[in-house]
Parts: structure tokens; C-alpha cells; sequence
């Protein structure tokens, strides 16, 4: 039977509000929080390494979870594969995830208005020239350094999901 308390993963899940205060509180603890966002959908190997390299750079790692309307937007019909609140969950079951924080919006700058982070991670498809220019204002306002973390080539939800559809 399915326990209702929150387990350790889901006490990882919080909300915008909850992470601006999240955050708050460790800067002025002195940590250098990392962030990133991303629509996870099918987690694979090139993620894994990819947030665990990310955490690398600081000391606490928050990941924006792009919600399941966005998504769609982003990635088409059919997609997401796997609901918001379960790419949630998976995500913080990882040990180089501390926080994860699902946003509606097709962009990240709310998330990223709340994190405030010393450094924004994203995946070597990015440059910082090719990051949303509202996203990267944010960015600029707060004084946070891109962090461009080199691709895993043959690693793509894309490309898995193309392959299961061949099977």
C-alpha cells in the first residue's frame, strides 16, 4: 500500500514560492546554487550525466521541470510521454538533484526569477547566444553565469523515442 506521507524524493518537489525562499536562504548561507530546466521526459544516460555534471559546479543543484502543456508546445503532439508529476519524482530520486520545481510556462524565467542562481547550466545544443532573450535578461539581472555543459552525443529523447518505434 502507498504511503501518503512525503518521502524524502517527493519532500525534493516544491513549488516557485517555496523555492525562492529555498534559495534565499542558501545564498545567504553562502551556497552557490546551480540551476536548470529542461522537459525530461524519457530520463536517459545524457541526463543523468548532464545534471551530474551540472551539480558539479555548485553546491546545490534546482532543476525548473517544464510542465506537461509546455511540452506539448515544445516537443508536439503525443508528447510528453510521462506525466509532469512523475518526471518530477524521477528527478528528484537522483542524488545530484537537491530541488525540482515544475513550471507551466514555455520559458523558464519565472523559474529562474526564483532561483536566482550563481550559475544557469544548459546542455552543449545551447550557446548563450541561442538561449530566450527573456531568459537571458533574467540571467543578466541577477549576475548568474552560463555554464555550457558539453553534449552526449547518440543521448536524445528524440532519438530513443524513434527507436522504440521501430522495435
Amino acid at each position: 500500500m502507498r504511503s501518503r506521507s512525503r518521502s524524502s524524493v517527493n519532500k525534493k518537489i516544491i513549488t516557485l514560492d517555496e523555492l525562492s525562499e529555498k534559495s534565499e536562504r542558501l545564498r545567504s548561507a553562502g551556497k552557490r546554487v546551480i540551476a536548470t530546466n529542461g522537459c525530461f521526459d524519457i530520463l536517459h544516460v545524457g541526463h543523468v550525466r548532464y545534471l551530474a555534471a551540472a551539480r558539479k559546479l555548485g553546491d546545490v543543484l534546482v532543476v525548473g521541470l517544464n510542465g506537461d502543456n509546455s511540452v506539448c508546445q515544445l516537443k508536439g503532439e503525443g508528447r510528453p510521454i510521462n506525466r509532469e508529476q512523475d518526471r518530477a519524482e524521477v528527478l528528484a530520486a537522483l542524488e545530484s538533484v537537491d530541488y525540482v520545481t515544475i513550471f507551466p510556462e514555455l520559458r523558464a524565467t519565472n523559474f529562474l526569477r526564483a532561483a536566482q542562481p550563481a550559475i544557469y547550466a544548459k546542455g552543449g545544443d545551447y550557446t548563450p547566444d541561442t538561449l530566450d532573450p527573456k531568459e537571458r535578461a533574467v540571467l543578466e539581472k541577477f549576475g548568474t553565469r552560463i555554464e555550457i555543459i558539453p553534449f552526449e552525443k547518440g543521448y536524445s529523447t528524440s532519438q530513443l523515442l524513434t527507436r522504440i518505434g521501430e522495435g
